[in-house]
């Protein structure tokens, strides 16, 4: 059993598309595109339910029957089992309330045996033996397992269900059960490796186990079991260690979605290959959930609720749909470099780019596919409008959104995905140097004690903005612009928070960086020998990035002494930076950078000096796909952890 966790509901509007190709071509036109060659592929497309839950779904019992979607037990508000079960009309969203099971149960496993919903184990304080039964007339205990399981996975084949891996309070269960009535069962395989919290799907008859936790950490095995022979066997391997992962069976394919894999919820897509044992990416969901319920109806798959705030009260749906692709020309952005295959490079996760020219912030994969914009139709900017966001960063564990808008003089917080406005400071295009006036604002960051820094850079200070939105302190003398910290600073355009709670400060006056307290008090300064220093990052004790805002503008690894450590400034050619705002360094050891002026995002491998990425046309602004206009900001999400900023709220 999980150790319980409290559930706070969250509103979650709006829905966000993702897609990968699938299989072969299936047919092949020439038009339009005179020269080449459009084929109809099948595509998985992944999105928000265009309904909410009515009440939030953690740890639920999920499986389908006629047409509907049967939610049982789970943990309430109170982070107590729940009896209730429901069932649920996935073509409105209503959630039908059907009554109580005998023993409220949670981390249970349901699935159809003899003709009804069965809800295997889980329990309450401890894992249980019980299965309990869901017919019209009502839910009724239908038997005993041989021994007590929670955190089990439940697959029905052939109108029996079947029951793998679990937990029974000491041990991992490695018995594989099948029951036709979910009352008497018997054991067809044990499986090579007892795991908890794993996903399973069966096709034909087989059923495929993946990943789970084993000896107290996730595994990368996928186990497969012939429920006919009792042969069981390992099949094959996940990209990485994956536990409480959803899977399921479309179009005779088997996916895996979601779950956890040591760096928070994930939203990856797989495909499951069962004839080579290989797994290959299949697109990605709109966030990252694990502990998610999976269930089938026609030609659609559903995630039920989980474990991630924004996913307690929504559900995904994933079909497959032909659509016509026609490959993608390479541009001068696509010669730079495409990415290497492969977890996590040149990133694993979603880059949020602030697209300050176009006014909107866009959300892409390693892959260029764009999972979210904002504003959009069913997220519209707030009062004032949505104007020259020049940065944006994800908080609350990528549930929301801070962003400064430097020319429109405003910090908004939007919720994501559903891009709701949840507070906002400042007035729009009223600059001022007063209580609820920002005059330029630059790198809003919440801070871990729920404070919000940002660099008010022409009224030339710092501001703290304490959890309700009023300024509680400042650094800097307001409209006292030179260098001399933390009495007055010279332009502030960065204030980038430590792991030590201090603020990593860029002066544009003179070249400075500090090191500043959230009290006042100056640690260390130094002068850098470029032009114009932008948003620095720590990289190690004493070593830190920053960027030259200027053309030809440069990247520099620099330390407290002022010394350049490493560079980067081609003069010249593709590679050269124009007013590069912002350089970090990436989980992948690769570095990325907006290159303003060239209206493109780039990622650096610094071994070589060569571009390995980029979105954005090269010296081609414009609104379509693959394209950019002047982005002056970007942020990292993997698996609701932002790893260039960690130590932010």
């Amino acid at each position: 059993m999980r150790r319980r966790r409290r559930l706070y509901p969250l509103a979650l509007l709006g829905a966000i598309a993702t897609f990968a190709l699938l299989g072969v071509p299936v047919s092949g036109t020439r038009g339009a595109n005179a020269g080449h060659h459009v084929t109809q592929r099948q595509v998985l497309v992944a999105d928000l339910a265009p309904w909410r839950l009515p009440a939030p779904v953690q740890a639920a019992a999920v499986t389908a029957l006629a047409g509907r979607i049967v939610v049982a037990g789970g943990l309430d508000s109170h982070d107590a089992s729940s009896a209730g079960y429901a069932e649920l009309d996935p073509g409105t969203g209503r959630l039908l309330s059907r009554g109580s099971l005998p023993d409220p149960t949670h981390d249970a496993a349901a699935a159809v045996a003899g003709g009804r919903p069965v809800v295997f184990g889980g329990g309450q304080l401890a894992p249980a033996a019980t299965t309990q039964r869901i017919d019209a007339s009502g839910a009724s205990i239908a038997g005993n397992l041989p021994d007590a399981r929670a955190d089990l996975a439940a697959v029905t084949l052939g109108g029996r269900a079947y029951l793998v891996g679990g937990y029974d309070g000491s041990t991992r269960n490695t018995g594989v059960l099948e029951t036709a009535d979910g009352g008497h069962f018997t054991t067809v395989a044990q499986l090579p490796s007892g795991v908890r919290y794993a996903a399973a799907a069966g096709l034909g008859s087989t059923l495929y186990v993946f990943g789970g936790e084993r000896n107290g950490s996730a595994t990368a095995a996928i186990q497969a079991v012939n429920v006919q022979t009792g042969r069981a066997r390992t099949a094959g391997s996940l990209p990485l260690p994956l536990e409480r992962a959803s899977a399921f069976v479309l179009g005779g394919r088997v996916f895996i979605a979601g779950g956890r894999s040591g760096t928070g919820p994930s939203a990856d897509i797989w495909r499951f290959d069962p004839a080579t044992g290989r797994v290959t990416p299949a697109g990605r969901l709109p966030f990252g959930v694990a502990d998610a319920g999976a269930a089938v109806v026609g030609k659609t798959a559903y995630l039920i609720g989980g474990d991630a705030p924004q996913a307690l009260d929504s559900a995904f749906r994933l079909r497959l749909v032909n659509r016509r692709v026609a490959p993608r020309r390479a541009g001068r952005a696509g010669r730079a470099g495409r990415g290497r295959r492969g977890t996590g490079y040149p990133f694993a996760g979603d880059l949020l780019i602030a697209d300050r020219g176009n006014d909107r912030l866009l959300l892409v994969d390693a892959s260029r596919h764009v999972h979210w914009r904002y504003p959009s139709p069913g997220a519209p900017a707030p009062p004032g409008g949505f104007y020259f966001p020049d940065d944006a960063f994800f908080i609350h564990g990528g549930s929301a959104i801070l962003s400064n808008e430097e020319d429109n003089h405003t910090l908004v917080e939007i919720g994501f995905p559903s891009g709701r406005l949840l507070w906002s400071y400042g007035h729009a295009r009223v600059p001022g140097s007063s209580a609820g006036y920002l005059n330029q604002p630059d790198d809003a960051y919440l801070l871990r004690n729920g404070d919000i820094a940002v660099a008010d850079a022409k009224n030339c200070r710092i501001e703290i903005l304490a959890p309700g939105g009023a300024p509680s302190s400042q650094i800097g003398t307001t409209g006292r612009c030179v260098h001399n910290p933390p009495d007055s600073l010279g332009y502030p355009n960065g204030d980038t928070p430590l792991a030590d709670g201090n603020l990593l400060v860029s002066e544009i006056f003179g070249s400075y960086i500090d090191e500043i307290t959230l009290g006042g008090r100056l640690v260390w300064s130094v002068h850098l020998p470029i032009s114009y220093p932008s948003d620095p990052q720590q990289l190690g004790p004493d070593k830190y990035l920053v960027a030259d805002y200027a053309r030809p503008g440069g990247i520099f690894e620099f330390n407290r002494e002022g010394q350049i450590l490493w560079s980067y400034r081609p003069s010249s050619g593709p590679g050269m930076l124009d007013h590069p705002s912002l350089a970090e360094q990436l989980p992948s050891g690769l570095i990325a950078v907006n290159d303003d002026y060239r209206h493109r995002v780039v990622i650096i491998d610094p071994a070589t000096g060569a571009i390995v990425w980029q979105y954005g046309r090269t010296d081609a602004p414009g609104t379509g796909p693959d394209e950019l206009n002047t982005p002056d900001g970007f942020d990292l999400l993997t698996g609701g952890t932002t790893p260039t900023h960690p130590y932010t709220g």
